[in-house]
């Protein structure tokens, strides 16, 4: 009977459930996904994630006796290991909570034994799975960068572990300033309330309303200037009209590659990764043409490449995430099967 790790991606309002044998292989590339239920409190939670295990064994024929470890990804920040502050998208009440031993109390009950569960920021599991897929055997350390409705980052070493930090807020480089002479930008505002320059508010959906502020009188002839549509509506109309050739979408999502771009070269002077791996939206693709994504990916490229050592322009490499959704809870798993490894030897 084979061993399996199982990993469980907790969002705020669905949670993920894959898995991997003991060899890192994944056991399916199909989710097994349960409410998370946060409205309902913290036990409604720990149950959703339950549920999702015992859905997932029943769905690939697998049993409680062959789960060797669990890991659970889960959006910081923290106040200690295992235990939550205050998150935006979580009721206030679970500031305090320590879901790493109420997870644990419910496994354990559940299979009848202890089972050994690791948890952690769910955007260090996801860039785990990236990481392990595009290194394959190859040690190797791997940046992740992966711009949403925020700036997501991770730096996975070439043990296959997550850089987390003392307290748990290692790598949120999205809050790092970004050197704005060389952006020729000013100062965009940061959800995080510093006023420096965050790289998130110029390389993710976050910023893209004061891009528009600040690029829209460029373009007067703009249907933009006639259009009664709320700013958040314009904004996420951009990708779309950048994929149409909209010379004002093509310069916002220019300058976020840019920005990432530079980014990227700061991050190496520190942590000289072989691959740059960047997920997000403006590479997915199922919502963008291979146009846009090879622009994007070339814009950031050539926005790095200056700034790096002449080595690293030989030898690093920028390429796409292609885990998706999987790669969060694949991740969660392997930090189990890693963490594994660690107590037999």
């Amino acid at each position: 009977m084979k061993t399996i790790f199982i990993g469980t991606d907790s969002g705020a309002t669905t949670s993920k459930t894959c898995g991997v044998f003991d060899d890192g292989t994944p056991i399916t590339l199909r989710l097994a996904q349960s409410s998370t239920n946060a409205r309902l409190g913290t036990q409604s939670v720990v149950d959703g994630w339950i549920e999702g295990v015992e859905k997932f064994l029943f769905e690939n024929q697998l049993a409680w006796q062959q789960v060797g470890g669990v890991g659970l990804a889960i959006p910081g920040p923290y106040l200690a290991y295992g235990v939550l502050d205050r998150t935006a998208n979580l009721p206030a009440s679970f500031e305090g909570w320590n879901f790493l031993s109420d997870y644990a109390a419910a496994l354990e009950r559940r299979a009848g034994r202890r089972i050994p569960l690791v948890a952690g920021n769910d955007g260090n599991y996801g860039g785990v799975a990236e990481a392990a897929k595009i290194r394959g055997e190859k040690k190797a350390g791997v940046i992740m960068l992966a711009p949403g409705s925020g700036l997501g980052a991770a730096y996975i070493s070439p043990d296959g572990l997550p850089l987390e930090g003392d307290t748990l807020a290692g790598m949120e480089a999205g809050h790092m300033p970004s050197p704005l002479h060389l952006l020729g930008l000013p100062v965009f505002k940061c959800g995080c309330g510093r006023n420096w320059g965050c790289v998130e508010a110029y390389a993710s959906i976050s910023g893209l309303g004061q891009y528009l502020e600040h690029l829209l009188p460029k373009y007067p002839d703009h249907d933009f200037h006639h259009s009664a549509a709320p700013l958040q509506e314009k904004t996420l109309s951009l990708r779309t009209l950048a994929q149409k050739g909209d010379a004002l979408a093509l310069e916002i999502f220019d300058f976020q590659a840019k920005a990432l771009g530079i980014h990227v070269a700061n991050l190496s002077m520190a942590l000289d990764a072989e691959f740059v791996v960047i997920g997000g939206g403006l590479i997915d693709p199922h919502s963008t043409t291979e146009e846009f994504r090879l622009r994007y990916l070339g814009g950031i490229q050539a926005a790095a490449e200056p700034w790096l050592f002449p080595v690293q322009r030989r030898t690093m490499k920028i390429v796409p995430a292609s885990m998706g959704e999987l790669s969060q809870s694949i991740g969660a798993a392997l930090v189990a099967l890693y963490a594994s490894w660690k107590s037999v030897s």
